[in-house]
């Protein structure tokens, strides 16, 4: 689920806010991911985020992750 998740946001470019377990408020873009950590990408800068210290990811807009699916307004 999440290797769809951040494949969805990164094809389609949605700004993200994640939230680390230690309280810290990233937004970014995902240019990247791998098994362990994600590389967000903001004002012409990169932050590669271990996957380990996220703790909630909140997409700017609504999410079409499946065929078929209706994004609810």
């Amino acid at each position: 689920m999440q290797d769809l998740f951040l494949n969805t946001v990164r094809k389609q470019k949605i700004s993200l806010t994640i939230f680390l377990i230690n309280g810290v408020k990233l937004t970014g873009v995902v240019t990247s991911f791998d098994n362990f950590c994600v590389l967000l990408r903001r004002d012409g800068h990169s932050q590669l985020v271990y996957k380990h210290a996220i703790s909630t990811i909140m997409p700017g807009q609504p999410l079409q992750m499946f065929e078929n699916e209706e994004v609810a307004s």
